[in-house]
């Protein structure tokens, strides 16, 4: 039993094991720098995770066989135990309550994720009359939107700008306000290269971007992942760069975008009616999305992602060992950056 290491080595496997065996709009971030990953020699596949405090956080589901996921869940739960330490997992899906039941985890809901079928996605029709009429204001202010690798050459050039731009970005949300991390993506790594960025440029200074990082298993694609934008940026940018994403995917043969969890969504007492979870937790989870924006802001980010009318909209579980304690919950905003 061990822990796979940090090598291009280990993070070639551990893709290789993703696109065979994960069906998870976010599971891509499993191969964020900083996150561990847990093997078993006798079991294909791996666990994603990374420590804090007396937990460890998984990431996703157990990315191995089906016939497998048990037998690696319960080697990765030892290895809990002789570090002393529980396990919390996130962004479960419904696939994987009983796995989790069976191993004596508690769950409950931890949020909402949104995908938009594309091979039936127009932005036709009254719904959509809000969402052009940015898009309009967008293209009249001059901008245009490039993908990089594509519209224009990857280059020194503009990493820089794309991190000028997330400086940029960052010191508009407060002098105290950090990156999150962990169970969101990052630029640069390992497999940079398979992450789609879309720029919105005006004389050629970058305004905004959107990053889309590939979807694997049921329902293939690509998940809108980072995204930046310029205080000064012209309204409807956003809209720009994703509607040109989706028009060059859906023209790809592409099935689905994913925007991917927002935690606290549906978190409510009549909306998380999972058996056996936690009131206590729902209704932290409730008051978090609604007055938790400091910490993560859930409502607007709903809000951005029910604009593209997404068709399919299915609940994320967190999954914890024994009676919950804000310990986890401290450990977790802190590992995410959220505080």
């Amino acid at each position: 039993m061990k822990t796979a290491m940090h090598t291009k080595q280990s993070k070639e496997n551990a893709l290789r094991s993703l696109e065979e065996y994960s069906s998870h709009p976010s599971a891509f971030l499993a191969l964020n720098k900083k996150t561990c990953h847990f093997t078993d020699k006798n079991s294909p596949g791996f666990i994603a995770y990374r420590p804090s405090g007396g937990y460890l956080f998984q990431l996703g589901s157990v990315f191995a066989p089906k016939e497998r996921q048990a037998e690696l869940l319960s080697r990765f739960r030892q290895f809990a135990r002789s570090q002393n330490k529980r396990i919390c997992a996130l962004q479960l899906r419904a696939e994987d309550i009983p796995l989790y039941r069976d191993a004596g985890f508690r769950l409950n809901q931890l949020g909402r994720s949104y995908s938009v079928e594309l091979n039936t996605f127009t932005t036709a029709g009254s719904k959509f009359t809000r969402l052009r009429n940015k898009v309009n204001r967008a293209r009249k202010a001059g901008v245009e939107v490039v993908e990089l690798g594509i519209d224009q050459s990857r280059s020194d050039h503009y990493d820089k700008e794309l991190q000028s731009l997330t400086i940029e970005w960052l010191g508009s949300k407060g002098r105290f306000k950090k990156l999150l991390d962990f169970m969101v993506g990052e630029l640069g790594g390992p497999h940079d290269s398979m992450r789609r960025v879309f720029l919105a440029l005006k004389e050629d200074k970058v305004l905004g971007f959107i990053s889309y990082v590939p979807v694997w298993g049921e329902q293939p694609g690509f998940m809108h992942d980072l995204s930046r934008r310029s205080p000064d940026a012209p309204p409807g940018v956003m809209e720009l760069i994703n509607v040109t994403a989706l028009d060059r995917f859906k023209n790809e043969g592409t099935s689905f975008l994913h925007f991917g969890l927002t935690p606290f969504m549906g978190c409510g007492m009549e909306t998380d009616i999972i058996e056996g979870r936690s009131k206590v937790v729902s209704w932290l989870l409730m008051k978090l999305s609604i007055h938790g924006k400091a910490i993560y802001p859930a409502q607007s980010q709903a809000q951005y992602k029910l604009k593209w009318k997404p068709g399919v909209i299915v609940p994320e579980y967190v999954a914890y060992q024994g009676r919950f304690r804000l310990s986890c919950l401290l450990r977790l905003l802190m590992l995410t950056r959220s505080i």
